[in-house]
């Protein structure tokens, strides 16, 4: 894994620590949510195996290692740093909710414990790797919810923000509770079922839109889906109802999506073909899909592309990975930023989930419920197989499944879901605010 693959300051601070001394000085970074996007009462957590494939195979090829000397910021750092780049290797311990946990704001999601410049390096890649997907993953649940069991698609490739985001982003919608998508990269590396039609220019390249209806029929037969919104669409819903079986259903792309679906569907009905799909899409969210179901729209399934596939109205999501804990030749350091708006908590933590609240406690309390926060990596190995996609998807809907009905909503929660610290946390936070007060390490 490309060890350049990151923020300038990652490698000017690995730097300093080594000049500094410092490279057996133990450290704990945290990847935590800092606060929700508008709108989102949780975060499915994604993203994980992205994470663990870096830290296990993170590097410096020779000629990374001379793009940095070339830099002008490392003009000054001894010879020695490249020699430890050379053989740098990650040899800490990664502990993570699994992929498909329900998030909240105010509570560790990941740890890194290692050596600190092993710890610091991953920051902006860990960032990075957690909070796309994850916001995808959420999208994508929203979406699934206010389709009320009819099956959501993902068809946003090619409005992704790169063409690689869109297989990532495949991927975390699938986990979300897609029951498929258009990229058939996804389909092939992760086993996604894949699905589409035909696009418009498939009909405009014929001289009639009947015959472009008949040669895809023969082409792909019981699993055709017209496209019959080229030019009219109750004529393109009667040209595929009189070609009739074999035929899996026909696509709306445009227009008024709930009266269109009800004349098509009558199409359908009338020429026998009760077992037809409607697939609707054309700017789909989750707002859309809820507002086409509560109206009795007729339509069996739903394609959802721009908006998913980059969430579009939480694009971003305010996470942190901070230093929480230092440890060196056996003293800790615990740590913990003050300034008003961006505190950050002291002390490694482990997350405790039972059915009414989440209970954030320090690494090695005991607590009630299901501990979230479980080893991943130790000592720079993997210790078990990570789940599948589909053990991460199930998880993510029986999690989903649990939480009380005002937080699936697609509107603001009047309550959020609790998230309290314990009292040896507290105790904590309270004893380092002093002692940073006190005698601040600048002092």
């Amino acid at each position: 894994m490309n060890g350049l693959l990151t923020d300038l300051y990652e490698l000017t601070m690995a730097a300093g620590y080594f000049e500094a001394g410092k490279t057996a000085h133990k450290a704990t970074f945290e990847f935590a949510i800092r606060r929700l996007p508008p709108n989102r009462n949780f975060i499915l957590a994604a993203g994980l195996p992205e994470i663990v494939d870096y830290l296990l195979n993170l590097s410096f090829t020779a000629e990374e290692i001379d793009y940095l000397r070339s830099l002008p910021q490392f003009q000054n750092v001894t010879p020695a740093f490249y020699d430890y780049l050379r053989n740098f290797r990650f040899t800490g311990d990664l502990f993570a909710a699994p992929e498909g946990t329900v998030l909240f704001a105010g509570e560790p999601v990941l740890t890194i414990r290692a050596p600190i410049i092993e710890a610091q390096i991953p920051e902006t890649y860990v960032l990075s790797a957690i909070t796309f997907p994850s916001l995808i993953a959420t999208k994508a649940a929203r979406c699934v919810e206010a389709a009320e069991g009819r099956p959501v698609i993902e068809f946003g490739t090619r409005r992704a923000h790169t063409p690689e985001a869109g297989v990532i982003g495949a991927r975390a919608a699938y986990l979300g509770g897609c029951a498929g998508t258009s990229n058939t990269l996804a389909g092939f590396r992760y086993g996604i079922p894949v699905m589409g039609t035909a696009a418009h220019s498939w009909v405009m390249a014929f001289a009639a839109e009947a015959k472009a209806f008949r040669y895809l029929q023969r082409l792909l037969g019981p699993h055709t889906i017209q496209l019959i919104d080229t030019y009219n669409t109750l004529e393109g819903a009667r040209l595929a109802a009189e070609l009739g079986e074999p035929l899996w259903g026909v696509r709306l792309d445009s227009g008024d999506l709930l009266t269109i679906s009800r004349h098509v569907r009558a199409i359908l009905d009338d020429a026998g073909l009760r077992n037809a799909k409607i697939i609707a899409s054309g700017d789909l969210d989750e707002h859309r899909i809820r507002d086409l179901i509560r109206a009795g729209a007729p339509i069996d399934s739903f394609g959802v592309g721009t908006q998913l596939a980059t969430s579009a109205d939480a694009p971003a999501l305010s996470a942190t990975y901070k230093l929480v804990e230092l440890n060196v030749s056996g003293i800790q350091r615990f740590t913990s930023k003050l300034s008003e708006d961006k505190v950050s908590l002291p002390g490694a933590k482990q997350v405790f989930r039972d059915a009414a609240r989440d209970v954030v406690a320090r690494s090695g309390e005991c607590g009630k419920g299901e501990a979230l926060l479980r080893p991943v990596i130790l000592g720079g190995e993997l210790i078990e197989p990570l789940p599948t996609l589909d053990q991460a998807r199930c998880r993510a809907a029986e999690s989903l499944q649990r939480l009380p009905p005002a937080l699936r909503d697609l509107n603001a929660a009047a309550e959020p879901w609790p998230v309290i610290h314990s009292r040896e946390l507290r105790e904590l936070i309270e004893q380092t605010r002093r002692n940073l007060t006190a005698c601040p390490p600048s002092s």
